[in-house]
């Protein structure tokens, strides 16, 4: 007869008897099983972690001969006083940050683990934010995609010292609230006699927008089918004036407008005859456009987007249209941009009538687009101050740009570097002068340079052309010319050798 273990009760609810290695609980549930005794043999040493173990994948920490021994922790880095230095001004977390990733390399044995604190130093940005300075070689003065204009020293100076509390809204004689930015509000005036005022918004488009829905909600705005204009990335100018409530009634032809069609399209729901400047194209051949003349007399407000922010004529630029011309001609508001060719920083201007540029800054939108204390200083310093970068690189003297370019080829062809002097055209970019190129001198390097110098420690941008990079000097700084040679010795390809 089979012998059975354990009670009636435990046999019928499944749980184990006093024999098993399962205990049973008071309320009939198993309990957990209990740990083995511990017994004397297993009290006994470990070996070191140096010590000799049988052949096999490695388990366990690193031998003591291990160079990963000797990398510095990352609480001994963060005492170094330069890391300390850098924290203060960069963020305990950037410095961080660089700190694991020098010791990362040295784990997978890409420096030895006494570079790992100069290591970290050189991953170290120069400022917190993730924007990285590069140098323009690309032969684009206003390029979109590298931030357009770059600041005038002046105007970096202004929004450094604008960076703390500043009066940009106060008036400090009296204690009481003042006009916002009216000291950069005179310059603009200043800078262009003919405008009874101005207002300062956030970009060219947001000015175009405070403009359509103050004067034309609801309404319609009359404009050139040929004026029509798509302005970057997309952004279409009908789409943005519908966006604010108004109509628009296109008149004329994609090539030829007249002011006769302008009149024959205007009504009581008119709200404002709009020219746009088709700066990023050009249309040659059987063409017509009503001047700013001819429009001023039809009874309804004329307002002109100039686009790139000239405001008085410049002879590298005929066909360019400026602020001041417009408004002598009897515009009654013109826009712009700051960022272009005024070579300030991004913002929309509106110049004008002064009791219709009044009203727009008095509308609700405006305080929505309207730009923070850094925008109105550095503009300040833009208009009052020396002449910009772009305005240099405007007049830049093609004679001069190749002798520079000359003397940087003969410093780095001495280094053994492939390395030849081309002629070179430039252009204005950012949507302004479209046709226009401007005389300028090149370095031609072999094309893996072009990703070299982009991802280099101090980025440089150029450009492809006929399989050679070229780095064009109109809009590069003859002061960043050493800067220039650094950067192309350090992305020096491996197959070049190096001096």
């Amino acid at each position: 007869m089979e012998q059975r273990t354990g009670s009636a009760a435990d046999r019928r609810t499944g749980t184990a008897g006093p024999g098993s290695t399962r205990a049973q609980r008071r309320d009939g549930t198993a309990a957990r099983p209990q740990d083995p005794p511990v017994r004397p043999q297993d009290l006994t040493a470990r070996p070191p972690d140096d010590a000799e173990r049988p052949p096999g994948p490695a388990v366990g920490p690193a031998p003591a001969t291990d160079a990963r021994r000797r990398i510095p922790r990352t609480d001994q880095l963060l005492r170094d006083p330069r890391l300390s230095v850098a924290a203060s001004r960069l963020g305990a977390g950037v410095v961080k940050a660089a700190v694991r990733t020098a010791q990362e390399r040295a784990r997978e044995g890409h420096i030895p683990p006494e570079q790992v604190p100069e290591t970290a130093l050189a991953l170290l940005p120069g400022t917190a934010s993730g924007l990285r300075p590069v140098l323009n070689a690309t032969g684009v003065l206003l390029h979109t995609n590298l931030g357009r204009a770059p600041l005038s020293g002046a105007a970096r100076q202004a929004v450094q010292e604008a960076a703390g509390p500043t009066d940009v809204e106060l008036d400090l004689a009296t204690g009481a609230r003042a006009r916002r930015g009216r000291s950069a509000l005179a310059a603009l005036r200043e800078r262009v006699p003919s405008a009874g005022d101005a207002h300062v918004v956030n970009n060219g488009a947001a000015a175009l927008v405070l403009a359509a829905t103050a004067l034309a909600a609801g309404r319609e705005i009359v404009v050139s089918r040929g004026e029509m204009v798509e302005i970057g990335d997309g952004f279409r100018l009908p789409d943005l004036l519908v966006s604010t409530g108004a109509r628009l009634r296109e008149v004329g032809t994609t090539n030829r407008t007249t002011a006769a069609d302008y009149a024959a399209a205007l009504g009581p729901d008119t709200g404002f005859v709009l020219k746009v400047h088709p700066s990023n194209f050009r249309i040659t051949g059987f063409t017509r456009s009503a001047e700013i003349g001819e429009l001023t007399g039809l009874g309804v407000p004329v307002v002109v987007d100039i686009g790139s922010g000239l405001f008085a004529p410049h002879p590298a630029l005929p066909e360019e249209p400026d602020a001041e011309t417009q408004l002598l001609a009897g515009a009654s508001l013109v826009t712009a941009s700051g960022d272009k060719l005024l070579g300030g920083p991004q913002c929309g201007l509106l110049l004008g009538d002064g009791d219709l540029v009044r009203s727009l800054a008095r509308h609700p939108l405006a305080r929505a687009l309207r730009v923070d204390k850094l925008t109105l200083a550095a503009l300040e310093a833009t208009l009052t101050g020396p002449p910009t970068p772009t305005a240099r690189a405007l007049t830049a003297d093609p004679a001069g740009l190749h002798a520079r370019a000359d003397r940087l080829a003969a410093v780095l062809a001495a280094d053994g570097i492939d390395v030849r002097v081309v002629g070179s055209a430039a252009t204005v970019g950012g949507g302004g002068a479209p046709g226009v190129t401007l005389s300028s001198a090149a370095l031609s390097l072999p094309e893996p340079y072009a990703a070299a110098l982009r991802t280099g420690p101090d980025p440089v941008v150029g450009r492809l052309e006929a399989g050679r990079c070229l780095l064009d000097l109109r809009a590069v700084p003859e002061q960043d010319d050493e800067r220039l040679a650094a950067a192309v010795r350090s992305a020096r390809p491996a197959r070049e050798g190096r001096a």
